[in-house]
């Protein structure tokens, strides 16, 4: 097992990852996935690996986290459960093809996509930019379309379903607040799809590494996703509170450091 310190560590990522899941609608991959890759870099973890074992236990909190979250957010009414079912088949789709695809790329260029795209996500909320609004109606093909390249995305980049679910939503004339609420919604097949996606395709890869389920790092996934069920609902309850603008842009600003740290990393090897 790894050190009390690792185990405390996780703690503590898992709680904040948590907050911010119920807050934004936003799985918390964009900051957990570049912090456990960092982590396992120093746990002498294979440099190979890390990336997709981030990504696979990244994916594998998102299941308790955004199951936390959705239970707030539907208590007050801000899930579109339509939209949630009209998505769903794409995502599911699109996530685990993806996570299949992922298992035979480096770690290297799923962490420079990551970044990259954690740069847009950051730009975005730093200076709140929102698409602009489509009059034509949200059609089922239109949202299966959608779920697809949302679950795909997700798949190589674990705050993806989040983010573009609530850009897709507000480009759709969604009240942002059901847009978030929905999102959380569709973190949850997007968790579980891509879990069994890196589960799947890991298994083979790791069986020489202790206390791993394919691409899934058990003891972080129990620690943070202890912590983050915790902290979820809070986060949930301060989106109907509180003005979003502020923590917006402490979270792009973190995403996009931990991200250029991610690279800086990858870097050294």
């Amino acid at each position: 097992m790894p050190g009390i310190e690792w185990i405390l560590l996780y703690i503590v990522f898992g709680a904040f990852v948590g907050f911010m899941a119920g807050f934004l609608g936003l799985g918390g991959g964009g900051i957990l996935v570049p912090l456990l890759a960092s982590i396992f870099i120093y746990q002498g973890m294979s440099v190979d690996s890390v990336v997709h074992l981030a990504l696979g236990t990244s994916l594998a909190c998102m299941i308790i986290s955004s199951s936390a979250s959705i239970r707030v957010h539907a208590s007050r009414g801000a899930v579109l459960w339509q939209v949630v079912r009209g998505m769903a088949p794409g995502i599911i789709l699109g996530a685990f093809l993806t996570a299949q695809v992922a298992a035979n790329i480096n770690s290297a260029t799923i962490a420079i996509f990551f970044s990259l795209f954690m740069a847009l996500i950051a730009g975005q909320m730093f200076f709140n930019w929102q698409p602009k609004p489509s009059q034509k109606p949200t059609s089922f093909r239109g949202l299966i379309v959608a779920g697809v390249g949302i679950g795909s995305v997700s798949a190589l980049a674990a705050v993806g379903g989040g983010f573009l679910t609530v850009a897709y939503l507000g480009y759709k004339n969604v009240d942002m607040k059901k847009a978030i609420g929905t999102s959380a919604a569709i973190g949850f097949p997007i968790a579980i799809t891509g879990t069994i996606g890196y589960m799947m395709s890991g298994w083979s890869k790791t069986l020489s590494d202790p206390y791993t389920l394919g691409y899934i790092y058990v003891p972080a996934f129990l620690a943070i996703s202890i912590a983050s069920f915790i902290t979820a609902p809070y986060g949930a309850h301060c989106s109907h509170s509180l003005p979003e603008a502020f923590l917006k842009k402490i979270f792009a600003v973190i995403s996009l450091v931990l991200s250029i740290k991610m690279l800086i990393s990858f870097a050294q090897f």
